[in-house]
C-alpha cells in the first residue's frame, strides 16, 4: 500500500487485518468522492493475489497484481451493458458500476452468483461495488440477501460517498472503513511527482480539490481559471442582485455545449462560496480553497450576508442530493441563481 496517497491509518487497518487473516467478507469504504476508496480496494485485493507479496502488503509488480487494476468497463448508453460483473484481466477481481446513477438490481444478483463460486487462482475472489449509495431498494434488498450469508470465500466492498443513504441493515453487516479528505500538502506532492503540472498550478489544484485526488489530477489549469473567473462573476452579480446577469449565467452554463462542464462549474461555485463565508466569519486566509484570489474574495464577504452565504451552500448540496433523481439541472440552476439575485 506504500503507492497509495493519504488516508494513513486506513492503510495501517488495512494491514493489520490482513496479516491477522481477518479481512471482513463484507466492508465499506466510506468517505467524499476522489480520495482513493476505490484504489484502496484495488490494492486489498492485490493482497489477496500477489504472487511475491512484501510487508507492506502486495508487491504491485508480480503479473496477478498488474492483472488487478486492468478492467474494460462499458461506456456506453446501453441499460443492458451494465447488468453484470465486470472483471478485471484477474478472474477473481470482479466490480460492478452504476448505469446513469442507478446501480442495476440485475448486476447485483450476477454478484450474488459469482459470489458463491470458489476462486479461480487466488485465496479469495474480491468483488468492487462502486457508488453502492447509488442502489435503488430492489437492489439493496439483492446485496442485502448475499451480505446475510456471505461465501467464506468472497470479500464484498461497497465505495459509497453518502453510507447515511445505505440501508441501515446494510451498514450494519458491513466493516466501514472512513475516509478523509487528502492533505493538499500530500496531493501537491503528487501533482509535482506526475510531471505535468507547474509548480503554481500543482498549489492551486491541491488546495482547490478540496482534498480529493481524482478531483485534482482531472483540473485542466487554464480551463479551471476560464471556469472560476465565470463563477466569480456569478457571485459578483449576486452581491449587486443583479438578475439578469445571473440568470445569463445559468443558461451558459445550461448550454448543451457547455454540457460536460456543468457540475465542475458547480464545484468550484461552491468552493468560491466557502471561501467567502470563511472569510466573513473571520476566517484564517491561509486556510482557502481559493487561495490566490484573497483580494477578490476578501472584497466579496463585505458585501455578502454570513446567512446568505450558508443558505446557498445548502442550496447547492441539495442539488447534488437531488442529481440522483435526476433532476432538470436548468430549473434547479435558475431556482438557485434566482435564489442569489433576491438575497
Amino acid at each position: 500500500m506504500k503507492n497509495l496517497v493519504g488516508n494513513s491509518e486506513v492503510k495501517k487497518a488495512l494491514l493489520s487485518l490482513y496479516e491477522r487473516r481477518r479481512i471482513p467478507n463484507a466492508m465499506l469504504f466510506a468517505g467524499p468522492d476522489g480520495v482513493g476508496k476505490k484504489q484502496f480496494a484495488l490494492e486489498l485485493a492485490r493482497m489477496f493475489v500477489c504472487l511475491s507479496p512484501a510487508v507492506h502488503g502486495a508487491c504491485g509488480d508480480c503479473a496477478a497484481c498488474k492483472r488487478v487494476g486492468v478492467f474494460a468497463l462499458p461506456t456506453s448508453d446501453t441499460k443492458e451493458d451494465y447488468k453484470k460483473v465486470y472483471f478485471s484481466e484477474h478472474p477473481d477481481v470482479g466490480m460492478v458500476i452504476p448505469f446513469k446513477r442507478n446501480l442495476l438490481v440485475d448486476a447485483i444478483r450476477d454478484l450474488e452468483r459469482e459470489a458463491h463460486f470458489r476462486p479461480y487462482e487466488a485465496s479469495a475472489r474480491i468483488f468492487i461495488v462502486d457508488n453502492a449509495d447509488k442502489m435503488n431498494d430492489a437492489a439493496s434488498n439483492a446485496l442485502l440477501k448475499t451480505l446475510e450469508e456471505p461465501p467464506a470465500t468472497s470479500h464484498i466492498i461497497l465505495i459509497a460517498a453518502r453510507a447515511d443513504s445505505l440501508l441501515p441493515t446494510i451498514r450494519s453487516r458491513t466493516q466501514i472503513m472512513r475516509f478523509a479528505p487528502v492533505a493538499y500538502q500530500e496531493i501537491e506532492r503528487l501533482l509535482l511527482a506526475d510531471g505535468h503540472f507547474s509548480p503554481d498550478d500543482a498549489a492551486l489544484a491541491a488546495r482547490v480539490s478540496d482534498g480529493s485526488v481524482a478531483r485534482a489530477l482531472d483540473i485542466v489549469p487554464a480551463s479551471f481559471r476560464t471556469q472560476r473567473s465565470a463563477m466569480l462573476g456569478v457571485l459578483n452579480a449576486a452581491a449587486v442582485r443583479d438578475r439578469r446577469s445571473l440568470l445569463a449565467a445559468a443558461e451558459e452554463m445550461n448550454d448543451a455545449k457547455n454540457k460536460e462542464e456543468f457540475e465542475a462549474k458547480l464545484e468550484i461555485l461552491r468552493g468560491l462560496i466557502h471561501d467567502v463565508w470563511l472569510l466573513k466569519n473571520g476566517g484564517d486566509p491561509r486556510d482557502l480553497l481559493n487561495f490566490d484570489l484573497v483580494a477578490e474574495l476578501q472584497e466579496l464577504a463585505t458585501r455578502l450576508e454570513s446567512s446568505c452565504l450558508a443558505s446557498w451552500l445548502g442550496d447547492i448540496e441539495t442539488m447534488y442530493e437531488n442529481f440522483v433523481v435526476n433532476i432538470n439541472r436548468k430549473v434547479a440552476t435558475d431556482a438557485l441563481f434566482v435564489g442569489m439575485a433576491a438575497a
